[in-house]
């Protein structure tokens, strides 16, 4: 039996996804009220310009008070749409403790206080939900956390940055250089005019922080994290992929050890074969493989941003919470029980791609191949050309850890017959 009093939710923030949160919860408003069994209704729009017109909002909800709005004491569920850390953290924390569940599609602050703000959750008996921070519309933090609860996962690897992925894929299938693809990117409103925590790998590092928590039941903070942008990819490092049957992504990967003992979370430009799922994902979706010991192998592939496709997943999230609500429980909080430590980047083991300006003369092979083996580097193929004296070297290794590569780079360049380490790249998927 239906109830007839409502849920009541306050929306914090009314841009791109607010605004699809509020006409979705609008529109769809009885098929929302059959679903959870009780109808929900916005009590309340926090926003930082109270003069523009919003569209199907009643403006006597709207208000510039965010904090009066989540202290309200009626409030059922806050929505947080607004990012950033401040204001989001204190008003996250002030609904807990005024009574109000929170659903969010904060990545930032997920990533930085995710333990905190579960804590402070649990201390009221209150939800936190934050499907939306990661991947957009793609179910995946609900299937970490609830579908595989009962399985052991050893890798998630993904493409989980639009942006990113439509500047490589423009580079690979047009042979467009960086600047040209990311001047496309911004025109078509993929990229912002500061594009810098897309193409830096800060988006993606936070998604990998959240990620890396969920999947392997341990606190990953975006500090743990190893971030490396791709605004060095070049069309040369294209070519040199594509001469390998690879292509280049801007993966996030986070990883349990062969032992069990620890994790790593990266983010990092790396060739990938085209034989892999992840190779074929086009322009700024984003695609998340995950690997279990059950499982198996998983792939869950979608939009990864945008307003309607984000507020998809916030509104599943407010179903899942006013469910809860009504039954007088909560959801799945936080698990870091097996509190593994994180591994720092020298650890990491994985192959490489290494293109070398070298003297186009006798014995310069030998001597790479010397300093290789000297750092127990392993070379798994060889490629070289070259004229007038001049010659490029290309090298991609068997598996090694970051930091016999870096021992081995150092010593490369201390070589007469090496001109210049044109390009590093790692080489993942396989």
């Amino acid at each position: 039996m239906m109830r007839t009093r409502p849920l009541k939710v306050a929306l914090l923030g009314c841009g791109v996804v607010g605004s699809e949160v509020a006409r979705i919860m609008t529109t769809h408003a009885d098929d929302l009220a059959a679903r959870i069994g009780a109808p929900v209704e916005l009590a309340g729009v926090a926003v930082r310009r109270p003069d523009k017109v919003r569209e199907g909002i009643d403006p006597a909800l709207v208000t510039t008070d965010a904090t009066a709005l989540v202290k309200r004491g009626d409030i059922d569920v806050v929505v947080e749409v607004i990012g950033g850390i401040e204001p989001a953290r204190t008003l996250i924390t002030t609904a807990f403790e005024h009574g109000a569940s929170v659903v969010s599609a904060n990545k930032a602050l997920i990533a930085q206080d995710g333990a905190a703000l579960h804590a402070a959750a649990g201390e009221q008996g209150k939800d936190l939900y934050y499907e939306a921070a990661v991947a957009g519309a793609i179910p995946l933090i609900r299937p970490l956390r609830e579908s595989l609860a009962g399985d052991k996962v050893n890798r998630v690897l993904g493409i989980v940055n639009g942006t990113t992925n439509f500047i490589l894929d423009a580079m690979d299938t047009t042979g467009a250089g960086y600047q040209e693809a990311l001047d496309e990117a911004t025109a078509l409103g993929y990229a912002e005019a500061d594009p810098t925590a897309d193409v830096e790998g800060f988006d993606a590092a936070a998604k990998a922080a959240i990620l890396a928590g969920i999947a392997f039941h341990t606190r990953v903070r975006l500090d743990d994290v190893y971030r490396e942008g791709m605004t060095e990819v070049t069309a040369a490092d294209f070519a040199s992929a594509k001469e390998m049957g690879c292509t280049i992504k801007l993966l996030a990967i986070c990883e349990r050890a062969a032992d069990g003992a620890s994790v790593t979370a990266r983010v990092h430009p790396a060739m990938i074969p085209l034989s892999h799922p992840l190779a074929s994902v086009r322009e700024a979706y984003n695609a998340v493989f995950v690997e279990s010991d059950a499982a198996g192998q998983l792939m869950f592939y979608g939009p990864g941003a945008g307003g309607a496709p984000t507020a998809s997943a916030v509104l599943g999230d407010l179903v899942a919470v006013c469910r809860n609500r009504l039954g007088g429980a909560t959801g799945p909080g936080e698990s870091a029980y097996a509190a593994l430590p994180v591994s720092p980047m020298g650890e990491v083991v994985t192959r490489y791609h290494i293109s070398l300006d070298v003297a186009d003369k006798p014995g310069v092979l030998a001597q790479v191949a010397t300093v290789f083996a000297e750092h127990g580097v392993s070379i798994d193929t060889v490629r070289q050309s070259g004229k007038d004296g001049e010659a490029s070297l290309v090298v991609v290794t068997h598996r090694a850890s970051d930091a016999a590569l870096g021992g081995t780079v150092e010593a490369l360049r201390k070589l007469d017959t090496v001109r210049g380490v044109a390009s590093i790249m790692r080489v993942e998927g396989e």
